[in-house]
């Protein structure tokens, strides 16, 4: 008995019986309204003509302009294109003769276009990248995920964070296998995406050539695959970057685009328009106001939602007000334009395990990380081989707990972004340091989201009033001591994150059963993030916990006495090893 495929049972449907009426050919006309010519220099079909016309035009199209008296703009995307063609249904319009050959054109990408969209409802993609092109397996619905974005290339993926929006990029990447590509991310998430391409993604059998951006003063970029941006760099490239013949275009965290009249909302979208297939990744599309999709919409598809003040007259509270009065009836058109998806992990817990543990790599302040190393290294440079074993057991720990807390230090800043945008995406989490002054910092940077601590200097009644508040929902945001997690019962996180490492994978597994505990019916998602300079790559190495086995491999289970005592000698070991490793010169003094 072979499985049953619903799909199986679906005729093929040539694409002209897949067109709406409005993109079939219109029978012969015995007059015309106006002239129809293309504009090379601002990309837009525009009609001159009759002025009834041309008024009917802006009315209906919000995304139809034009100054003065029978005159109306139309910018030369296939949206637009199917509007215009609607229009000359009922008012055909004469075509310019040089310009007939780029309106056949268009016309068949509208076409071409309009039919996919059709089709993607009746049969949508599943991908499953060919081996050799892709690292890993994608659960069923991360392979609808990149599905999805080959059946709409200019869409949003706006999954819950943890579900992989990364990966489903990236096999997308794989399936389509067509380079070069750009992706645009936040400062502090730039290592991630390198290290998770270099992971994930194969170009005939290698890794792909990676090319960050430095510096807002353009240079002649190296022949690469993907090359990375952050936001913060995209004004400086504003001319440059949508010159260069991008097969895709990715703007990861798309939410930095959520208000427009910046200079990087401005270089975003010349280089959005600059490309036929855009994505949108998100988990956190907009923070207040339903009005902000309009700005990331518009980044993926120029006035998809029609102009900004036809939007918020007709979606919100009134001209100009970003106050959507029916979201739920915005996100529905959404869904059905092919504009976003969205995945819940309610949706798909039934794919996932009760916990998943994900290792990602983090940005690093080196300059930072140089000054607090000053010590260390002096103190380094104080062993002797004629010492004896205690005194260089003592040297060589010092030593290490200070490249610890450098590290910790370090990475903070980029601990705590990374740590912001899961609560304001609606996470519950709880972020695990060693070090005092490393969870001082997190104070500092995570003002906003009105943390509680739980460090080992507080009274038991501070203790249990951050427990009480963070249970209760009055703080979705609980910093705790690796060392001080032992008995505590926090079931109302949905993710664990570790912006420190400890020696024990004991400690981490204790750490994570504060939120993973009996009864927890939510997949509980654990981020440990490593920086990758500092003691991190020693202390996964100690654990017997490389990169690619990390998340395996965490010690779900009590260590026997026998681990215990492995583990502290390894310990010791790599204590020693830093040490050698900071006199043999490899971290510089300056």
């Amino acid at each position: 008995m072979t499985d049953f495929d619903p799909w199986d049972e679906l005729p093929e449907v040539e694409e002209a019986e897949l067109l709406p009426p409005y993109l079939r050919d219109a029978g012969p006309s015995m007059r015309t309204w106006g002239e129809l010519s293309y504009n090379p220099r601002t990309k837009a079909w525009t009609i001159k003509g009759d002025p009834a016309v041309c008024q009917l035009a802006k009315r209906l199209f919000p995304g139809a302009a034009g100054r003065g008296r029978g005159t109306a703009r139309f910018s030369a995307n296939r949206r637009a294109i199917g509007d215009l063609h609607w229009l000359m249904l009922r008012y055909p319009l004469e075509i310019r003769e040089k310009d007939l050959s780029r309106w056949s054109d268009s016309l068949a990408a509208a076409r071409g276009w309009a039919a996919a969209r059709e089709r993607a409802q009746l049969r949508p993609s599943s991908i499953d990248p060919k081996p050799g092109t892709f690292v890993g397996e994608l659960r069923e619905f991360q392979k609808a995920g990149a599905g999805f974005l080959k059946d709409n290339p200019r869409c949003l993926l706006a999954d819950e964070m943890g579900l992989g929006k990364t990966v489903q990029a990236l096999a997308l990447l794989a399936d389509r296998g067509e380079y070069p590509v750009l992706i645009v991310v936040p400062p502090h998430l730039v290592t991630n995406w390198r290290t998770e391409i270099g992971r994930f993604l194969r170009i005939e059998g290698r890794e792909p050539v990676i090319h960050a951006i430095k510096g807002l003063k353009p240079y002649d970029l190296p022949e690469a695959d993907i090359y990375l941006v952050h936001y913060l760099l995209l004004r400086g490239w504003k001319k440059e970057l949508p010159e260069k013949a991008w097969s895709a275009v990715i703007f990861d965290e798309i939410q930095e685009l959520r208000h427009a009249g910046t200079e990087k909302y401005s270089a975003a979208s010349l280089l959005s328009d600059a490309c036929e297939t855009v994505f949108g990744l998100s988990g956190t599309p907009i923070y207040n106001r339903g009005g902000e999709i309009w700005n990331v919409v518009n980044i993926l598809d120029f006035h998809a939602l029609g102009d900004y003040e036809s939007f918020t007259r007709e979606w919100c509270y009134g001209y100009g007000n970003d106050l959507v009065t029916k979201p739920d009836l915005l996100g529905e058109h959404l869904r059905r334009e092919g504009l976003i998806l969205r995945r819940t992990k309610e949706q798909v817990l039934g794919e996932l395990p009760p916990k998943r543990r994900l290792v990602q790599t983090i940005d690093f302040d080196d300059a930072v990380y140089a000054q607090l190393m000053q010590p260390a290294l002096a103190l380094a440079g104080e062993l002797r081989e004629e010492m004896s074993s205690f005194d260089r057991a003592r040297i060589e720990e010092a030593v290490s707990q200070r490249e610890r807390q450098a590290t910790g230090i370090a990475k903070a800043p980029y601990v705590a972004a990374f740590v912001r945008a899961l609560v304001e995406g609606g996470e519950r989490v709880l972020l695990f340091a060693h070090h005092h002054e490393v969870m001082d910092l997190y104070k500092k940077h995570l003002k906003s989201c009105h943390p509680v601590f739980i460090t080992g200097r507080e009274t038991q009644a501070q203790k249990d009033k951050s427990v009480d508040a963070f249970m209760n929902g009055r703080s979705d945001l609980c910093v705790i001591s690796l060392r001080a997690a032992a008995g505590l019962n926090l079931q109302r996180a949905s993710c664990v994150v570790f912006g420190e490492l400890d020696w024990s994978p004991a400690v981490h597994a204790q750490a994570e059963d504060r939120a993973h505990r009996i009864g927890q019916r939510d997949s509980v998602l654990c981020y440990y993030l490593v920086s990758p300079k500092g003691s991190d790559q020693d202390v996964q190495e100690t654990l017997g916990l490389k990169v690619s086995q990390f998340t395996g491999l965490m010690g779900d289970r009590v260590q026997s006495q026998d681990e215990v005592l492995t583990a502290q000698s390894e310990a010791r070991e790599t204590m020693r090893r830093i040490a050698a490793r900071l006199i043999a010169g490899v971290i510089p003094a300056d």
